[in-house]
């Protein structure tokens, strides 16, 4: 078998077997592929695309090209989530543990953010002393013990993904559905995971634009589980605006906390109840998403979820008191608010401006490896539908240098589009694919 006639296959539109796309990762990860005829592949797979059967087994050949998981021992049934990223997005910090605290273990593995979509450990990581670096045996042993892990990918999970990712971002492959799918499934796969839910954003501040973008996706994942023997349900959920109000690591863990005390915005409760109803009902604690949602609403108002919380920070090496007490949490020198140029409704939000907001105060990150700040960020009180008077505090920015304060009040008053007359608000989600 060749390299060069998988290429040529594939480029002339055929279907490639499993045997040739598992020859083709496996001589990739070791060397033996060199970057020039993986990247003539990737710009077939590209312009031929795969099929449902084929993305398959790409996913398993990322997946297996490094470790696996095997939690089967602590648990019979593992359930994921995943979410495309965007703006506001902590639903990890009150989804995981309000699922765990129904009795389903959730042991979830995140990655850091890049550009303006915070990463999970990267907010855990503004909770002073708290360990993201598990070993596996760490790993393993907290989620027998509690329940419960979040922490960051520190096994050598699908390797192949990593090394095709950066080729891809540098020969223009990224768009490629095949390819973006097995990307995300093979870690999953390889973290364990017998059922995930997919939370695929759509709108300005996600990847996905439109609605029939992010349903490709998701059917392209959904089909991967289907065919690699795990159940996936996903949820096409709205970015056109922030999630939530806050916005910046130490903010969204604050705003967390608050909803894990039966606080917190009414659209990221309502969007963290939906998320954990699926995973429940995957788990086999509920039968139907209703009584899903009903069994997650009990789970966060009766403090289940809260206590939950408290013992994953405590196991992994957190300062519970910082939590309890959340003003302990990193603070920002400079606090203002900014406020409506006018009177109206708010007609559209551009979430996308507005992450990249938060990051030029410091709260994301350019390229793998910058440092980040986890006090800044901003607040956005504020949505799309709302009748909003002039002068009204339409955001409330935290920083530390007066000239990136700024030039963030610029920006957000400009990230705002207006309208006399009375604007729909809108939906948290848009569909569900299974």
């Amino acid at each position: 078998m060749r390299a060069v006639d998988i290429v040529i296959k594939k480029r002339d539109g055929h279907e490639l077997t499993a045997d040739e796309i598992h020859f083709f990762i496996d001589g990739y990860t070791r060397g033996e592929i060199p970057d020039y005829q993986a990247a003539a592949w990737l710009m077939a797979v590209m312009l031929r695309g795969m099929t449902s059967r084929e993305t398959a087994e790409l996913t398993l050949a990322m997946a297996r090209s490094g470790q696996t998981l095997d939690l089967h021992d602590i648990a019979p049934l593992v359930v994921d989530k995943h979410s495309s990223g965007g703006v506001g997005d902590k639903v990890s910090l009150v989804v995981a543990p309000l699922v765990a605290s129904s009795g389903l273990p959730v042991g979830k593995m995140s990655g850091r953010g890049l550009g303006f979509s915070g990463g999970t450990i990267d907010k855990l990581e503004s909770i002073r002393g708290y360990r993201v670096n598990l070993s596996v045996d760490e790993f393993r042993a907290q989620l027998q013990q509690i329940g419960i892990v979040l922490s960051g990918q520190s096994m050598d999970l699908a390797p192949a993904d990593g090394k095709l990712y950066a080729l891809r971002d540098l020969t223009g492959t990224v768009p490629s559905l095949p390819l973006i799918a097995s990307s995300i499934m093979s870690k999953k796969i390889a973290a364990g995971a017998d059922a995930i839910v997919l939370d695929v954003k759509v709108g300005r501040g996600a990847f996905m634009k439109t609605v029939d973008e992010a349903r490709a996706l998701a059917e392209t994942m959904v089909g991967i589980g289907r065919n690699v023997g795990r159940r996936c349900v996903a949820l096409l959920s709205d970015m056109n605006q922030p999630l939530g109000c806050a916005v910046g690591n130490a903010l969204e863990v604050k705003e967390a906390i608050d909803t894990l005390h039966g606080k917190g915005p009414a659209d990221f409760r309502e969007h963290c109840l939906t998320a954990s109803a699926h995973m429940l009902c995957l788990g086999h604690k509920a039968d139907s998403v209703k009584a899903g949602e009903k069994l997650a609403a009990q789970l966060l108002d009766s403090g289940q979820a809260w206590t939950k919380f408290v013992a994953l920070v405590h196991a992994q090496g957190g300062d519970v008191e910082v939590i309890e007490n959340p003003s302990l949490l990193p603070k920002a020198r400079l606090v203002k608010d900014v406020p409506a140029p006018g009177g109206g409704y708010i007609a559209a939000m551009d979430a996308a401006e507005i992450g990249m907001t938060s990051a030029e105060l410091g709260a994301g990150r350019a390229k793998k490896g910058d440092p980040i700040d986890y006090a800044v960020g901003l607040l956005v009180h504020r949505k799309v539908g709302d009748c909003v008077s002039a002068g009204e505090p339409l955001f409330t920015i935290h920083a530390d240098d007066e000239a990136k304060l700024a030039a963030a009040e610029t920006r957000l008053v400009a990230a705002v589009e207006w309208s006399n007359a009375p604007v729909q608000p809108l939906p948290l989600f848009y569909g569900v694919v299974e």
